[in-house]
C-alpha cells in the first residue's frame, strides 16, 4: 500500500505512500496535503498511503458539540482484552487453495450476493477453520457447499469470527463453495466490499477479505484467480477486476457482465473490484520486450483533464523498474481508478490499483507543487509493488517491512532520479525524525519485523514503512549499485510466485554477493535509534587523524539491552584551509582513496584512523545520512557548524549542519539561557544570499525546526508546548528582523517564477518565494509591506502553490495583533472557499489551514466541523481539519486540557465508524510522558483511561492500552 497519515511534528504524513503510519505511515503522510507553515517546511498532512473518504449514508452529527449519532452497524464492543498475535506462532495452513472463482451480483436495491468456489488440496487431518468477520447488517452466511454436497448449519460452526468445516467432512482434493450477503452502502469501515460516491470498491489489505466471505485471510494463502461481476449497465457500465478481461457481454433486465481472469497467483489482499460509471482516460506504454500494456486511469466525469500528470508519471515508473531493477510488466492491461472515500492514500492490487483521488487528480491551478510530487511518488510507489509485493509476496504479517520497506526505498530512489537527489533524500529524513524516531521513542516502538500485534491495521507504521526503507538503503550502500541489483536479481529468480520471509530476502543479498549480513540483521529484530558519538584527533605531524565512534541504543518496550548494530556511517573531511574535501585512506586499506569513506560501525567502541591527512579538517560526519541513527559530535563548536554551512560538499550534511546550529540554540533558548544570536543569523544571511544554492534546497536549508521536532528533543516529561511556541517565535522574529532586506531581495527574484511551469526549477523558486513571504509577515506588525503583498499574491496567484503560499503567510504567520491581519484572515479564508467550494480536494487545503491556524481553540474546531464543508465520515477530511489541529502543539496541548477532552470525544465517535482512523487520531496521546507540566500529562493520561472504559476496537484499544504502560 502507499501511506497512511501519520501523526508527526509537521502533521499527518500520508505515503507512506499508503505507508499506513501511525497509530501512526507514506507520506505524506498528511490527511489533507495543506502547507501548514513554509517556516517548518514541511506539509501539514502527509499521506502514506491508502485511503480517504466522502459522503456516505448513515452518519448525523447534530452539532459539533454533540456525539455522532450512528444509523449504521458499529464494530463490536471489546468485551475482553483482544488477543494478541504473535510472529513465533506461525503455522502452514492445513490446508492448500489452488484457484479462486468469485460471483458479485452488485445490486442497489438489495444486498450483493457473492459466491466464493475456493479448490483446496489437504495438507493435513486438521479441521478448516476459516476467517470471516460475521455481522448481520454486512455480511450474513447463505450457504456452504462441500463439492456437490450442500452442508447443513449443524454440519458446521459460525461464530463472529470464523467459520469451521470438520476434517471429517473433506476430501484430499475439494472444491469449498461459500454464498454470502453483503451490505456495501453500510459498510462505513471502506474495509473488504464499500460504496465511495455511487462506486462499488473493495479494499482487501490487510485483512478485509474476511469482510466479503470465509476464507483463509493470510498473505501466504497464494492461488490463482477468475471474478465475474454482473451489475446494471446503466448504473455501472465499467465492471473492474484484476488480471485481463476474457468474457463480457448483455443480459436480461438491463444487466450486463465482465469476466476477469488473473493468472498470477495472488494472496486475498490484492483482490479488487471496482464497478461504477466513470470516466476513463488511456494510454499506451510498450515494455522492453515489445508487450503493449493498455493503461487506463478512471475517474469522476469533469476530471479527465487532471490525469495527465498521473499518467505521465506511471509511465515513468514502468520504464523506471526496467531500467532500474530489470522488472518488466506481465499483463496486458494496467488499471488506475481514483475514488474519494479511502483510507489512505493507494492500493496496489494486481492490475488495478485503487487510489485516493488526492494521489490522481492535478492541475496547477488546483495542486501545489508538493501535490504534484507525491503524486508521482505514489504512483510510482504502487506501480513498483507488482514485483515487490505482488510476484513476491510476504508469507505473514510480520513479515510487511519485506514488501513495504522495500518499496518505499524503490519509490525514494525513483523520485530520486526523476527530480533533486539532494532535496529528496532531505525530505525522507525529516519524515523519518520527524515520525519515526518519535515512534523508536515512545510507547508504540517496535522493530521493523514486529514480534506481535493485536491488531495489524496498527502496524502499517513508520518504522515498518520509513525505517525498513532506509534498512533496505543501508544494504544497497554495503554492497554497492552492482551487488545490490545481483542481490535483487536473485531475490526475484528464486522466489517468483512466492510468500517469503524477510530472511529469504537477506539471504538472496548474500548468496548473490558473498557477504555476511548476520549481524546486520539485527535491525530486523531490534527496536529504536541507535546512537552514534563520535570524536576526532588530528596529528599533525604524523598527518594522521583517528576517528573514535561509539554506539548505543535506548531501552524500547519488552527490550531493555541492546546487542550492537552493523551501521554503515559514511565520512568526509574538509580542509580547513583548502576548504576541501580531503582524499580518504584508511590505515591499513588499500582500496583506492576518494573523498568519501563508508565505515562498518560494529562494536560498542571502534577507533579508525586516517592516514596522509595534509592538514587539519572539519568532519562531515552520516553523509546522506546513511543510517537511521542519531549523530553527536561533542567537540562540534559554532565554529565548525558555520563552515560545513558554507563548505561541505554533501548537501544533506551541509542542510544538517544548520538544523544542528538552530537546534542547538532554540534548546538553549526554550532552558532559559541567553545564547547570542549572531553567529546563527550570520551564517543563516550567508544560505539566504548565496546564490550558487539550488532554490528548493535553500527553502529547505532556511527552515527552521519545528516545535514538536523540538519536544521531541527535550529529556522525558520538560517539553512544554507555550515555552517552546515562545522561544521559537522569538528566534524567528530575531532573524527576520535582522535580514529582511534580504528577504525582500530574494522574494522580488523569484516572484515572477514561470506560474504555470511544474518543472523542478519553477517549483524551486516558488519554494523560497513562499517561505520569504512567511517569514516577512512575521514582522507585519513592524511593517505593514509584507501583508499587503501577500493578500495581492493571493489575489492574483494563477496557480495553487502561489495562492496557498500566500494565504498560509495571512492565517499561519501574520501576527493576530498585527493591524489588519484578522479583517484580512477573514477575508482570504472566505475568498478562497467560495472560488473552490465545488472542489474537494482544494477543500481540505482550507479545512486544514483554518484547523492549523494561530490560536484555534476547541470552540473553533467545533464551528469548523459543523461547516457543510466537513464529514466526520470522509477519512481525508479528518485527516486535514482534525489532523491541522493535533499538528500545531499550543493549540491541542492547551493546559487547561481542553484539547485532550475534545480529541478523546472525537476518538470515541471515529471508533464508531472507521476504527483504523480513530486509531491513528488516537496516537496523539501516544507521547504523553513527555509534556509539562505534570497536569498535561496527568489530564491526557485520564482522557486515555476514559476512553479505554468506552467500548473500543481492538484498533483504537491497542495503541491507548500500550500508551499507557
Amino acid at each position: 500500500m502507499a501511506d497512511v497519515p501519520t501523526p508527526t511534528p509537521h502533521g499527518f504524513h500520508t505515503r507512506f505512500a499508503r505507508r499506513r503510519t501511525f497509530g501512526v505511515v507514506r507520506e505524506d503522510l498528511l490527511g489533507a496535503g495543506v502547507l501548514l507553515s513554509a517556516i517548518a517546511a514541511a506539509a501539514a498532512l502527509w499521506s502514506y498511503g491508502k485511503r480517504p473518504v466522502t459522503a456516505l449514508q448513515g452518519v448525523v452529527a447534530t452539532s459539533p458539540s454533540q456525539p455522532v449519532v450512528a444509523m449504521f452497524a458499529t464494530t463490536s464492543a471489546v468485551e475482553a482484552p483482544p488477543k494478541e498475535i504473535f510472529r513465533k506462532d506461525y503455522k502452514v495452513l492445513p490446508y492448500e487453495a489452488s484457484h479462486v472463482d468469485m460471483k458479485f451480483e452488485l445490486r442497489d436495491e438489495v444486498k450483493t450476493t457473492l459466491t466464493t468456489a475456493v479448490a483446496y488440496k489437504r495438507r493435513s487431518a486438521k479441521d478448516m477453520v476459516l476467517s470471516g468477520e460475521s455481522k448481520p447488517a454486512l455480511m450474513e452466511l447463505v450457504s456452504v457447499k462441500v463439492g456437490d454436497t450442500v452442508l447443513t448449519p449443524d454440519q458446521y460452526t459460525v461464530t463472529d469470527k470464523d467459520l469451521t468445516i470438520p476434517a471429517a467432512l473433506l476430501l484430499d482434493e475439494f472444491v469449498l463453495e461459500i454464498v454470502t450477503k453483503l451490505d456495501a452502502g453500510a459498510n462505513t469501515s471502506l474495509s473488504g466490499l464499500y460504496k465511495s460516491s455511487g462506486i462499488f470498491c473493495t479494499q482487501e489489505e490487510a485483512e478485509g477479505f474476511r469482510n466479503m466471505t470465509y476464507f483463509y485471510d493470510r498473505p501466504d494463502n497464494m492461488a490463482t484467480y477468475t471474478t465475474l461481476i454482473t451489475a446494471e449497465k446503466q448504473k455501472y457500465p465499467y465492471l473492474l477486476s484484476n488480471g485481463n478481461p476474457v468474457d463480457s457481454g448483455d443480459l436480461e433486465d438491463g444487466l450486463h457482465f465482465v469476466k476477469w481472469e488473473d493468472p498470477w497467483p495472488k494472496p486475498c489482499y490484492l483482490f479488487a473490484l471496482v464497478a461504477g460509471d466513470l470516466a476513463c482516460v488511456s494510454d499506451e506504454f510498450v515494455t522492453v520486450s515489445g508487450r503493449k500494456v493498455l493503461l487506463r486511469i478512471f475517474v469522476e466525469h469533469g476530471n479527465e483533464d487532471q490525469t495527465t500528470h498521473a499518467m505521465e508519471s506511471l509511465k515513468k515508473s514502468f520504464k523506471w523498474d526496467e531500467e532500474r531493477f530489470g522488472r518488466e510488466y506481465d499483463l496486458d492491461q494496467f488499471n488506475v481508478v481514483a475514488v474519494s472515500d479511502f483510507n489512505m492514500g493507494a492500493m496496489e492490487n494486481k492490475s488495478l490499483n485503487v487510489f485516493n483521488d488526492r494521489y490522481v487528480l492535478a492541475n496547477p491551478k488546483t495542486a501545489t507543487d508538493s501535490d504534484f510530487s507525491g503524486i508521482e511518488r505514489v504512483v510510482g510507489h504502487e506501480y513498483f509493488h507488482n514485483w515487490t509485493g505482488n510476484r513476491v509476496t510476504c508469507r505473514d504479517w510480520f513479515q510487511l517491512t519485506l514488501k513495504e520497506g522495500l518499496t518505499v526505498y524503490r519509490d525514494q530512489e525513483f523520485s530520486a532520479d526523476m527530480n533533486s537527489r539532494a532535496v529528496k533524500r532531505i525530505g525522507d529524513v525529516m519524515r523519518l525524525r520527524t515520525a519515526q524516531f518519535r515512534q523508536d521513542a515512545g510507547p508504540m516502538a517496535h522493530p521493523i519485523r514486529p514480534e506481535s500485534y493485536i491488531s495489524m491495521d496498527n502496524f502499517y507504521t513508520v518504522t515498518v514503512y520509513e525505517k525498513g526503507a532506509e534498512v533496505i538503503r543501508m544494504m544497497a550502500t554495503i554492497l554497492g549499485t552492482d551487488g545490490f541489483r545481483k542481490g535483487t536479481n536473485l531475490y526475484f529468480e528464486r522466489h517468483d510466485g512466492q510468500a517469503v520471509t524477510c530472511d529469504d530476502f537477506v539471504a538472496a543479498m548474500e548468496d548473490a554477493t558473498g557477504e555476511d549480513f548476520t549481524q546486520f540483521k539485527r535491525w530486523y529484530s531490534q527496536a529504536g535509534t541507535p546512537v552514534l558519538e563520535a570524536t576526532t584527533a588530528y596529528d599533525a605531524d604524523l598527518k594522521q587523524l583517528s576517528l573514535t565512534v561509539k554506539q548505543s541504543c535506548p531501552a524500547t518496550p519488552k527490550q531493555s539491552a541492546k546487542e550492537p548494530f552493523d551501521i554503515p556511517l559514511a565520512v568526509g573531511l574538509i580542509g580547513k584551509e583548502s576548504t576541501q574535501p580531503v582524499p580518504l585512506k584508511l590505515q591499513g586499506d588499500s582500496a583506492a582513496a576518494g573523498t568519501t569513506k563508508v565505515l562498518r560501525v560494529t562494536e560498542p567502541e571502534q577507533t579508525y584512523t586516517f592516514v596522509d591527512v595534509p592538514e587539519d579538517v572539519v568532519p562531515s560526519l552520516l553523509r546522506e545520512f546513511s543510517a537511521p541513527v542519531k549523530l553527536t559530535v561533542p567537540q562540534r563548536t559554532d565554529a565548525d557548524l558555520q563552515f560545513l554551512m558554507a563548505h561541505d560538499t554533501d548537501e544533506f550534511c551541509r542542510w544538517e549542519a544548520g538544523q544542528e546550529y538552530a537546534q542547538k540554540v532554540l534548546l538553549a533558548l526554550i532552558k532559559g539561557e541567553t545564547p547570542d544570536l549572531t553567529g546563527l543569523v550570520a551564517a543563516f544571511k550567508g544560505t539566504l544570499c548565496d546564490t550558487s544554492l539550488d532554490n528548493a534546497f535553500k527553502a529547505l536549508a532556511l527552515s527552521l525546526p519545528t516545535e514538536s521536532y523540538l519536544a521531541d528533543l527535550l529529556p522525558e516529561g520538560e517539553a512544554d508546548p507555550d515555552v517552546i511556541h515562545e522561544k521559537r517565535e522569538l528566534l524567528v522574529r530575531s532573524i527576520c528582523e535582522a535580514c529582511a532586506v534580504d528577504m525582500w531581495a530574494v522574494y522580488e527574484a523569484n516572484k515572477d517564477a514561470v506560474r504555470g511551469e511544474t518543472s523542478g526549477e519553477a517549483a524551486g523558486r516558488r519554494s523560497i518565494k513562499n517561505l520569504m513571504l512567511m517569514y516577512l509577515t512575521k514582522i507585519t506588525d513592524a511593517d505593514p509591506k509584507a501583508l499587503t503583498t501577500a493578500i495581492a499574491q493571493f489575489e492574483s496567484a494563477e496557480n495553487m502553490t502561489d495562492q496557498l503560499g500566500a494565504m498560509s503567510a495571512v492565517v499561519l504567520s501574520c501576527p493576530p495583533e498585527a493591524p489588519g491581519a484578522a479583517v484580512a484572515r477573514e477575508e482570504v479564508l472566505a475568498n478562497f472557499y467560495e472560488q473552490w467550494k465545488h472542489d474537494n480536494l482544494v477543500v481540505l487545503k482550507w479545512l486544514g489551514m483554518q484547523a492549523s491556524g494561530s490560536g484555534m481553540t476547541v470552540e473553533g474546531m467545533q464551528k469548523l466541523m459543523a461547516h457543510e464543508a466537513f464529514e466526520l465520515k470522509n477519512p481525508n477530511k479528518v485527516y486535514a481539519t482534525i489532523g491541522g489541529f493535533c499538528a500545531v502543539p499550543v493549540n491541542v496541548h492547551k493546559l487547561d486540557g481542553s484539547g485532550y477532552k475534545f480529541m478523546a470525544d472525537v476518538v470515541k465517535d471515529l471508533d464508531k465508524i472507521n476504527p483504523q482512523v480513530a486509531a491513528r487520531m488516537a496516537g496523539l496521546f501516544t507521547g504523553w510522558k513527555k509534556y509539562a507540566p505534570a497536569q498535561r500529562r496527568d489530564t491526557m493520561k485520564a482522557q486515555m483511561e476514559s476512553m479505554l472504559a468506552a467500548d473500543l476496537s481492538p484498533d483504537t484499544y491497542e495503541i491507548l492500552s500500550k500508551s499507557l504502560l
